[in-house]
């Protein structure tokens, strides 16, 4: 059994010509189509594989399944163009293997619907056949104050599906030092891309910061944060926002955020109904990125099967200056902690997707914006700090401008006001708006809003945390 044995990590040492491949020259390799895994076949999907070098140095075992037997998959030059790389295929090593793989669904050839590549990564496509964020099998000490470690997907069998089927099962084998395990994923492709996830995993170590289920994304300016706008692009992320469903039924909204420093945000749970983060903002105008088109990222949701227990949704967020930098990942950490020897089950559903499966009947956060306090036109006297927060859908139709609406409003330092609600014709919903007039510490306040009538909710939870300016940032002007 792998997780019985001591931790091994490559074995080999990657050619220096391929190990020296930078980004241009590794994005020159391209997998031939005629050699693509039942390219011969007249099955729906369509297996390429991906070459090794620049971050990718580990080879990954490939095997066919069919007929319950596992047959390898032998690494051969000839299925690749080496174009402008720099690399010969003939000399390479005949047993130099692959990095991982991607495929394609009959419905459209031209287009990727998952990849599988590097450590424990995976991502897919939805209904706009766009790359965004990413997913892993495991997070293993993310954020600490200490190297984190990064689980490997060693070995990868894919299954021979039937001639008409859409779903194709991949199982996958997970090796680091702390942790073995063995994946099941049965993927079904569509306008949402659906994956059942099953996985089985044998700690070999204790591990502090456990995370199951890892969604893992960019932020690094938006309308609510513009501490790095020197771009001139109004908005660069692939997600805006994580989203929860509590085992309670309530929903929470939390806005993403690129911090001065790291930051971690626990949200405290028993049995959750699903997380993800999400890309909201669906606007091309608000990116203005006519290449890699922002607008078009898919969400990821995470929906558990079966009982959770207690636990928390951990956020954490990192400092970034580039955008192609993941700096932002949430998962699922179990309260009680593996331990070896122990085996441990997890199965969830992700949703590769536009709009998450499961909504809230309440109004959902649409916009946050911040900014500088005050009364336009007044004198400022103190320093304080401006929130807003679009909230559309829910029951606002049924309102009128009289409905006395009421912004319930907490923070957990600090003093609020200047406060409002109102319609907004534009989002056909509301906005809520404040003051916070911070102390002299520089430590994050969490912030929480919802709107509602008459004691009755009308919108999710919308929370926040924000990191008060340096005091000699904090001009009144």
């Amino acid at each position: 059994m792998l997780a019985a044995a001591p931790y091994q990590g490559p074995q080999h040492a990657l050619p220096p010509s391929v190990a020296a491949l930078d980004w241009d020259q590794y994005q020159a390799i391209r997998f031939k189509p005629e050699h693509a895994l039942w390219a011969d076949q007249k099955l729906r999907f369509r297996i390429e594989l991906f070459h090794l070098g620049l971050y990718f140095k580990r080879p990954v075992r490939m095997f066919e399944v069919a007929d319950s037997q596992a047959q390898e998959l032998a690494y051969d030059p000839a299925m690749f163009d080496y174009g402008k790389s720099g690399l010969v295929g003939s000399r390479q090593p005949a047993d130099l293997g692959f990095a991982g793989f991607r495929f394609k669904f009959h419905l459209a050839p031209s287009f990727d619907i998952a990849a599988f590549l590097g450590a424990s990564y995976f991502r897919a496509t939805d209904a706009t056949r766009q790359y965004g964020l990413s997913a892993r099998g495991l997070a293993l000490d993310t954020g600490l104050p200490r190297a984190e470690e990064f689980p490997d997907f060693v070995a990868f069998y894919l299954e021979r599906p039937a001639a008409d089927s859409n779903t194709l099962v991949v199982y996958a084998l997970l090796d680091s030092p702390s942790i073995a395990g063995a994946y099941r994923f049965v993927i079904t492709p569509g306008d949402t891309t659906l994956m059942e996830v099953d996985a089985a995993l044998y700690p070999r170590k204790e591990v502090e910061r456990f995370g199951i289920a890892p969604c893992t994304s960019m932020y690094q300016t938006g309308e609510n944060d513009k501490r790095k706008a020197n771009d001139w692009r109004p908005e660069i992320h692939d997600s805006d926002g994580l989203s929860i469903h509590s085992g309670n039924g309530e929903w929470i909204w939390r806005p993403l955020r690129n911090p001065r420093g790291v930051t971690f945000n626990a949200f405290s749970d028993r049995n959750p109904r699903g997380f993800g983060l999400l890309q909201r903002d669906r606007d091309f105008a608000n990116y203005q990125d006519d290449g890699v088109f922002y607008d078009r990222r898919p969400s990821l949701w995470v929906e558990p099967k079966g009982d959770w227990g207690a636990g928390a949704v951990d956020l954490i967020e990192i400092p970034t200056a580039d955008e192609t930098l993941d700096n932002i990942v949430a998962f699922w950490s179990p309260a009680d902690k593996p331990k070896p020897g122990q085996e441990l089950l997890w199965g969830y559903r992700l949703y590769w997707c536009v709009e998450p499966p499961a909504q809230p009947m309440l109004a959902r956060c649409v916009a946050t914006r911040t900014g500088i306090g005050g009364v336009i036109g007044k004198t400022r006297d103190h320093y304080s700090a401006r929130f807003v927060v679009d909230f559309a859908g829910g029951d606002f139709a049924l309102l009128d401008n009289e409905t006395p609406v009421e912004p319930v409003i907490s923070v957990s330092r600090g003093s609020v006001e200047i406060t409002s609600a109102r319609p907004l014709a534009a989002v056909r919903g509301w906005r809520a708006m404040f003051d916070l007039v911070p102390d002299a510490s520089l430590e994050p306040i969490t912030l929480r809003l919802f709107l509602r009538v008459n004691g009755q909710p009308l919108t999710e939870t919308w929370i926040y945390e924000w990191a008060p300016p340096p005091l000699a940032e904090r001009a009144l002007r």
